[in-house]
């Protein structure tokens, strides 16, 4: 699988143009990620030029490779006014909707192939359903 993952606020603290203090347990779950489940990465934040590649360098220091840089393969080349969007298959990034889950927790919803879902009630503007003890004796 292909993994997209921003810099700033998901692998470090938000700190830009600064890098920031790594969050905890970042770089050794993605290097699992890659060791243990065999995943891609590519790193996919708004950092560029001098900024990028200190960013870069940050990981490599870590131990942590990336597949590709900005890009969905490590030979695309983007063209002036183009969009740096990347085509991968699960995107971590701190801006999601929902934020930032635990590293470890990431870890297990990729390792497990879960994802975090609503459950169509909620989406459908109805309140759930209580469980347990509470909700018997409604």
């Amino acid at each position: 699988m292909l993994i997209a993952v921003d810099f700033d606020g998901t692998i470090v603290t938000h700190e830009y143009p600064k890098i920031g203090r790594e969050i905890p347990f970042a770089i050794d779950t993605l290097k699992r990620l890659q060791s243990e489940l065999h995943h891609q990465l590519v790193l996919w934040t708004m950092r560029d030029g001098k900024e990028l590649d200190e960013a870069v360098e940050y990981c490599r220091a870590r131990g942590l490779e990336f597949y590709a840089v900005n890009a969905s393969y490590p030979e695309e080349v983007f063209e002036p006014g183009m969009s740096r969007k990347v085509n991968a298959d699960l995107f971590i990034d701190d801006r999601s909707l929902g934020g930032l889950p635990d590293w470890g927790v990431i870890y297990r919803m990729i390792a497990e192939d879960r994802c975090f879902e609503q459950p169509d009630n909620i989406l459908q503007g109805e309140r759930p359903k209580k469980k347990g003890l509470f909700g018997r004796f409604k």
